[in-house]
């Protein structure tokens, strides 16, 4: 039969109690041992709240608090905005070939305001497209993920490798195609065009 979280923990979950409690740990290079040892609780407790398996009482949260030399607070601080945005393989995965023009896949699901966006470019053989600065500097990183680019930018002509990586800030036009007989694909990270 499955267990149904009570309702401390639902409303306890949004504040990664668990999750708080393993990244001071590691921060402090404790192990679980030598953390029991210092607050005098044991192993099995420690592992149990950190795994979010038991919510803590606030004298335990306190106990481990100063330990760790942090406040109460550091626990309970209202979460703030969070967006989480997943891309699954088949959705990056082609479903032809061929000589057709190059295909920008977002990674990040379109949101208010994003800070970046995130897209893979698949150029197909002998496929090219550019970004052009225009008015605004360009700024991103463009990592190789399968394939040969060249990349165009203010009179250079560089070729870049699978694993291979560039970050870029320029105002000039900037132009990039497959090298080869095969696709390229690429993973572009750049900020957000702002908002009008």
């Amino acid at each position: 039969m499955a267990k149904t979280a009570s309702y401390a923990q639902w409303s306890l979950e949004p504040y990664c109690i668990g999750m708080k409690l393993r990244a001071l740990r590691s921060q402090k290079r404790l192990t679980l041992a030598r953390l029991a040892a210092e607050t005098g609780l044991s192993t099995a407790l420690l592992s149990k709240l950190e795994t979010d398996r038991m919510t803590p009482t606030l004298p335990t949260l306190a106990t481990i608090s100063r330990v760790y030399g942090v406040g109460m607070s550091h626990f309970f601080t209202e979460p703030g905005h969070h967006s989480l945005s997943i891309t699954r393989k088949a959705h990056l995965e082609s479903h032809g070939r061929g000589a057709e023009s190059a295909k920008c896949i977002p990674l990040n699901f379109p949101m208010e305001n994003p800070r970046l966006m995130a897209q893979m470019m698949e150029l197909p053989q002998g496929g090219a497209t550019c970004m052009e600065a225009g008015s605004r500097e360009t700024c991103g990183l463009m990592y190789v993920l399968e394939g040969r680019m060249q990349l165009d930018a203010g009179g250079m002509h560089e070729v870049l490798e699978t694993g291979d990586c560039v970050y870029i800030e320029s105002g000039m036009p900037l132009g990039w195609s497959a090298v080869g007989k095969n696709r390229c694909r690429v993973l572009v990270v750049r900020p957000a065009a702002p908002s009008q």
